[in-house]
Parts: structure tokens; sequence; C-alpha cells
């Protein structure tokens, strides 16, 4: 058997307990539809709780809340691109949850902004807009999730959604392909800093999924477009993106943390 030492004392392993298979407190950022809603019923179908963020869809978000398994979840709504919005939001979930033990970043902006055709004074306003919510605003609940995880004793798991396009590029969106492929960063910067106390990062990048919100696009000439950019002939789904996010949140997966997993259906290869 093993002995516990100082450094172990130091860095926060030898208080720390076991990580929970189900029976977590979750919280999923921009939960109101689309991936949030898919995210938060993969993890009330595993019998975990979940704070339901949302940023001003609160009756999408209510009707997530309305369609998860089991009971204890809730609603929490704020401004992630707000420092103090962030850290209120982080806060309601934590009190109301009695703690957070997983963080699903997947909060994010994607408005378009083709460099020929966009006015400096949209290009800026964009840029700062995507800066804001997608990195700063996981970067802040990052940091909130990681010191409630640290004085919980338990570990944790921080999760991003990131995206294909911070690899293959966004030509008519480039600051949501340059702000995913900051998130991949920062996840692996946490990964290696958040280790020794037992939380786990990781990200995923997905290419095209369907959701109610580009479901329009999924037809004519354009579907068919999307569809033939996998060799599996079809695009992908919310469910799909959030199996691949619960197995990385679950006790197994901790072996995964610092990686950044491609779900794109083998249409954007990697080397």
């Amino acid at each position: 058997m093993g002995t516990t030492t100082d450094a172990d004392t130091a860095t926060g392993t030898a208080a720390r307990g076991p990580f929970p298979a189900s029976g977590r407190r979750v919280l999923v950022s921009g939960a109101s539809r689309g991936l949030g809603r898919a995210l938060s019923r993969a993890f009330a179908d595993n019998g975990d709780r979940v704070a339901v963020h949302f940023g001003s869809r609160a009756d999408d978000a209510r009707a997530t809340l309305d369609s998860l398994a089991g009971s204890g979840h809730v609603l929490v709504g704020g401004d992630l691109a707000d420092p103090a919005g962030a850290r209120d939001v982080a806060d309601r979930a934590a009190d109301a949850l009695g703690g957070i033990d997983v963080l699903v970043n997947n909060a994010a902006v994607n408005l378009p902004h083709p460099p020929a055709t966009t006015s400096y004074e949209d290009w800026s306003a964009l840029w700062q807009r995507h800066v804001a919510v997608n990195l700063v605003a996981t970067a802040n609940l990052s940091h909130l999730a990681a010191h409630r995880m640290r004085g919980q004793g338990t570990g944790g798991r921080i999760l991003n959604i990131g995206s294909r396009g911070a690899f293959r590029g966004e030509p008519d969106h480039p600051a949501y392909g340059a702000t995913k492929a900051a998130v991949h960063a920062l996840g692996q910067s946490l990964a290696v800093a958040l280790a020794p106390h037992g939380i786990a990062v990781a990200s995923v990048a997905p290419g095209f999924f369907g959701t109610e919100r580009v479901a329009h696009r999924l037809d004519g000439a354009e579907g068919e477009a999307i569809r033939a950019q996998s060799p599996f002939g079809r695009a992908g789904t919310a469910e799909e993106i959030a199996a691949a996010v619960l197995w990385l949140a679950s006790p197994p997966a901790e072996w995964a943390s610092g990686a950044v997993i491609d779900l794109n259906g083998a249409s954007h290869l990697r080397t």
C-alpha cells in the first residue's frame, strides 16, 4: 500500500476521493436548445443533475429543463460575456446543485463576417463578440468551476465544445474558427495545470451536425453538399456529440485529458 507524501498533500491528491460515474452536479452552458439540450438530456439520462444555462432564450431553456429525466435540475440565466455574469452563473449553479463536478463549455456565437464584404466596424465588433463569448467566457467559467472542484476534493471534468472549423478554416466565419482553435489550446493548457488536482480537461471538435437552428441548411443542394462532406453520406447528430462528451465525463476517461477529439464522420482528417 502506498504512503501519502507532503507532495501529495500539496497538490491535493491525498484528499481526493473517487470521481463518480453518475449523480454528479453538471453545469452546461448554452443549454437552451440544440447541442446544449442534447448534452443536458444525456447527463440527466445518466442520473446526473443539470444546471441548464441560458443567455436570452428563457422559454427554450425551460423546455429543455422540462424534458430532462430525473429531478433536481435547475435553470440558470446570465450573460457569460460579462465576467461578473459568468461568476454569478457559476455561483448560482453551484449553490443550487450543491457544487459542480462537471462543466460543459457549450455556449458560443457563430455569426457570419466574410472578410471581403464586411465593413471594418462590423468586423471589429463581431471579433470582439466572438472572443468574449467563445473564448473568454469559456476561460472564466473554467477557472470558476476548477476552483469549486478543487475545494470539493473529488476531482472533476471540464469539457469544451470546439469545432472542425478550428482546423480546416472558416472563410465566412473566421472569428469562430479562430476562437474555437483557441478553446482547444486553452483546454490543453488547463489539462496540464489541473491534472494534479484530479481535474481532467478535454475538447471535442464536431463537424456539421443537425439541430433545429441549422435544419434548413440540410435541404436542397446545400444539404446534399453537406452530406457529401462525409463518406458516410450524412450529417452528424447532436446526440452523437453528446454521447462522446458524456464518455469524456466518465471516470475511465481521465486518461483522455488533454485530447481534442474529432467528431466529423471522417469529413476532415488531421495528420
